[in-house]
Formats: structure tokens, C-alpha cells, sequence
């Protein structure tokens, strides 16, 4: 009698747990933050989308300068505040890149960028003596965290973390996500993504690189390249959707912090694989104001970065491609 009861539990119990696996499903997850969308698909077995959008409203209210009470909004204040754990991490990997491009990767480029008409206060008119007079409070020199508390040469040193948050909000989620055991998932938001796993269909994610066509509303994207993923992220940078023209030149949202001033070279797109989205985002953004030549020379001597560059033929409007040989294999043939 032991025995046959034995297996009975036995067999219950095994079809318990196949019943517990078959009940598993993929959602697919949409909204807005960051002042953008982001989409998100897991499997798992329920909807835990409030509590997704919790850990970003959570996220935002640390890093967003658009948010009044934000950790970041207070610092940029001067105001007494107590940093979290999110702004912590942002600031030394900022500190990190920053390092590692020589400046080329600035967060404390925001009275720059907000002159410029892309930021979160009025643009200015911009001219020579107003770039001279903000470029004094820019660089990662002039700023330190010290004891949990950020210390700033000039009070007037703003912070702006747009061109590393959306890479970090994808990895606040994509770790919420394996917390809960999740082994499959694709997040994205505003174009930054990160995945691991399989797909609904069972096979590696697949995600597009973008031509880098001048295109501010999205109305007619093209894909330069299909790219195939099992995990890491992918991130991309570029001029063609954020900028605006004035007295027939272009002003793109990428601004040099060594000049002040929006670049303007052959590089028009530079996407980067890592093995999370912060990262990848952060090189992405440094990439395009330092150039071709200088990005690949750090994308070779940094083994943990993969990239794809989309670029303007010297004397042509032919767009030409470099990638590295690990990025190569990535590409759906």
C-alpha cells in the first residue's frame, strides 16, 4: 500500500509541475516613460505590468530632469538630497565612460545641450560668448561623489543623464525581470534593448538597426540590418532624429563637450552591443561625438564592446558600413 502511494504522489506531483510549466505565457507589456515607449515581452506565468511600471516611475524619479522632485533635479538645485542606489550606479559608470572616451562622454554637458535648444529648459540664443561662458562648468573633472553626497566645483554645474538612462531603465527592468526567475524576455524603450532567452516562437530574438535617414516623426523607418540575440543588449546613437534646422543648417542633438558645440562629422550612426543596455548606451552616445576612427580604436581595445557603424563616404552621400567581427555574427544573413 506504501508503495503504490509512493508513486501516486510521485506522478501528482510531476503533473503539477507539468501543469506549472504549460501555464506559462508570453505577455507583451507598452506604455510611456522617459518621455517615450517601451515595449516588453517575458514569459512568465501572469501580467506583472504594475509592477514593471512601478520599478520605472521609481527609476524616473531618480534620473529624470524633467521631474521636479527627482533625485537629479535636486542636485542640479543644489538642494540637500539624499542619493539613491539608482543615481549611484548612473554617476560611476558615467565616471567609468567617462574616463574611457577621454571626456567624449559628458554628463555634466546639460547647460550645453539645454543652450542648444535639446534639454530640459528653454533654449537659449546661442552664440560664441554664451558657449565660452557654460563650457567653464562642463566636465566629470569638476564633479565628484564623495560619502554619498555629490560635490561640485561651481554650483553652477548642471547634470543630465538622457544619454545613459534609457540604456540604465532597460537594465532596471531586465534585472526586476530575472529577479522573478524570468529567463526569456525582450526589453526596450525608446530603441535601447536587452534580451535573453528565446522568443514566443522558440528561437533567439531578432531586432533592427535603423538606416540613419532624417527622420524626426518615425514616418518612414528603414532597417539597415536585422540583428540576432540570445542575451546582452544593444543600444544605438544618432543624428537623424533628434534636430532641428536653422538658416539651412542642421543642428543635431550630440553635442561636444571638449567645443561646446553640436558635431558634425562622417559618423551617422553608432550602434553598440554590451553586456548590459547602461553601457551599451553611454558608448553609443560617446561614439558619435568622438568619430569613426577614434570609436573603433576603443571599440578594439575594449573586449566587452561589439559595434556597428553606419558612416558618409569622404567627397559621397553613399552611407558605408563598419562592423566588428562579433557584431558581424550577430547579423541575420
Amino acid at each position: 500500500m506504501k508503495k503504490y502511494y509512493f508513486i501516486l504522489l510521485t506522478l501528482t506531483v510531476l503533473f503539477l509541475n507539468s501543469c506549472g510549466e504549460k501555464s506559462k505565457s508570453y505577455f507583451r507589456d507598452e506604455g510611456l516613460i522617459f518621455g517615450t515607449t517601451y515595449h516588453i515581452i517575458y514569459e512568465y506565468s501572469k501580467d506583472i505590468h504594475n509592477d514593471i511600471k512601478k520599478e520605472l516611475d521609481d527609476f524616473n524619479m531618480s534620473l529624470s530632469t524633467y521631474e521636479k522632485n527627482s533625485v537629479i533635479s535636486k542636485v542640479n538645485r543644489n538642494e540637500d538630497v539624499e542619493l539613491d542606489n539608482y543615481f549611484i550606479r548612473c554617476f560611476k559608470k558615467a565616471k567609468e565612460v567617462s574616463e574611457k572616451t577621454e571626456g567624449a562622454f559628458d554628463i555634466t554637458v546639460a547647460p550645453l545641450v539645454n543652450a542648444w535648444g535639446f534639454g530640459f529648459s528653454k533654449k537659449d540664443s546661442v552664440s560664441k560668448e554664451l558657449i565660452d561662458s557654460l563650457i567653464c562648468f562642463v566636465g566629470m573633472d569638476k564633479v565628484r561623489l564623495t560619502e554619498g553626497k555629490i560635490e561640485k566645483k561651481y554650483p553652477e554645474i548642471m547634470l543630465d543623464a538622457s544619454a545613459i538612462a534609457k540604456g540604465y531603465g532597460v537594465d532596471v527592468v531586465a534585472e526586476y525581470l530575472e529577479s522573478k526567475g524570468i529567463e526569456n524576455y525582450l526589453v526596450e524603450i525608446g530603441g535601447e534593448i536587452r534580451v535573453n532567452g528565446k522568443n514566443a516562437k522558440g528561437t533567439a530574438w531578432r531586432v533592427g538597426i535603423d538606416k540613419p535617414i532624417d527622420d524626426p516623426e518615425v514616418l518612414h523607418r528603414e532597417l539597415q540590418e536585422i540583428i540576432q540575440l540570445s542575451s546582452g543588449a544593444l543600444a544605438t546613437s544618432g543624428n537623424y532624429r533628434n534636430f532641428y534646422i536653422k538658416d539651412g543648417k542642421k543642428y543635431a542633438h550630440t553635442i561636444d563637450p571638449k567645443t561646446g558645440y553640436p558635431v558634425q562629422h562622417e559618423l551617422l550612426s553608432a550602434s553598440v552591443y554590451a553586456p548590459d543596455c547602461m553601457t551599451a548606451d553611454a558608448y553609443a552616445t560617446a561614439f558619435m561625438v568622438l568619430g569613426l576612427d577614434k570609436a573603433k580604436k576603443i571599440v578594439e581595445n575594449t573586449p566587452e564592446l561589439e559595434a556597428y557603424f553606419i558612416y558618409r563616404g569622404e567627397g559621397t552621400d553613399t552611407l558605408q558600413v563598419f562592423y566588428t567581427e562579433g557584431l558581424g555574427e550577430m547579423i541575420v544573413k
